[in-house]
């Protein structure tokens, strides 16, 4: 059974869990309008929650009360973002496929330039993950210059506990906040060098933040190494990595790449700041 979030921050040198560490989503941007804020933290805890959960669940995951989460759930329903299970169950619907899609195939597009200067300066192939949940997900690749290359498909989900991307991701995370992403993961072994404890986890994440960089020496998959840097910011929005085969990854390449590495992740945390602010402009009236 996995640990709680609570038990695990008490295990990580006594660190306690905040009330609001474990409804992080439901922080209401600045000048932004609470009910929008609302209906897309309930959208983000049914995803955090495996994609289906019941109203007493979403209740006690997001702190939204329970007749708002009804009215919410009434018109998302209605709209298609969510559907309702025979058992009563909420999941999220097939309308939200559509707007997945075309947001990755946008991010593919604008990390590609990034990772394929990356790949080749390296050798090695580049990847750009963001975190989802308890997983990362690959949204763009660019594969390396050797014949015998690592490939990882964009769109696929991985545990967060056996990649670089996802331990680099979680070490900009404030204890507590990566205790419980920890604590909601489902840490099996994919091979026999898989962290698979809670304490084991956050000894990692803290040896992360001490070098820089996060480390996957073959812990997902037998005979592949990989290097990661998250993008500046904290809580990081995403990571890029370079992945080989072990044979390949030596510990030359591995401190060839972390500059190179943390220089396109500065470069793709500024544009995607640049993103997002032309995003939150205001959008000036018509008279």
């Amino acid at each position: 059974m996995a640990s709680t979030a609570r038990d695990i921050a008490t295990e990580a040198e006594g660190v306690t869990l905040a009330p609001s560490a474990t409804h992080e989503h439901a922080r209401q941007p600045e000048g932004g309008v609470q009910s929008v804020a609302r209906v897309f933290a309930l959208l983000e805890t049914l995803a955090d929650a495996g994609g289906v959960a019941g109203v007493s669940e979403l209740a006690e995951r997001s702190d939204v009360p329970l007749p708002t989460i009804h009215r919410f759930l009434r018109t998302l329903v209605s709209l298609g973002y969510v559907r309702q299970e025979p058992s009563r169950a909420y999941a999220l619907g097939p309308r939200l496929v559509r707007l997945g899609e075309a947001a990755s195939r946008l991010l593919e597009v604008w990390a590609n330039p990034h990772l394929r200067r990356l790949a080749d300066t390296v050798g090695e192939s580049a990847n750009f993950a963001l975190l989802d949940g308890t997983h990362v997900v690959y949204v763009a690749q660019a594969p390396g210059r050797h014949s015998m290359r690592m490939f990882t498909e964009v769109g696929q989900r991985v545990s967060v506990h056996c990649t670089a991307v996802g331990k680099a991701i979680l070490a900009t995370y404030p204890e507590a906040r990566a205790a419980h992403v920890i604590g909601s993961a489902d840490m099996h072994a994919h091979t026999d060098r898989t962290i698979t404890t809670p304490g084991q986890m956050m000894k990692e994440l803290r040896a992360i933040r001490a070098r820089g960089y996060g480390l996957d020496l073959g812990e997902q998959e037998i005979g592949v190494s990989c290097v990661a840097v998250a993008l500046p910011g904290s809580p990081a929005r995403g990571a890029v990595s370079i992945s080989g085969p072990q044979a390949r990854m030596t510990d030359e390449v591995i401190a060839e790449a972390v500059p190179i590495l943390t220089q396109a992740a500065e470069e793709l945390s500024r544009e995607l700041e640049l993103l997002t602010a032309d995003d939150r402009a205001p959008i000036p009236s018509r008279r």
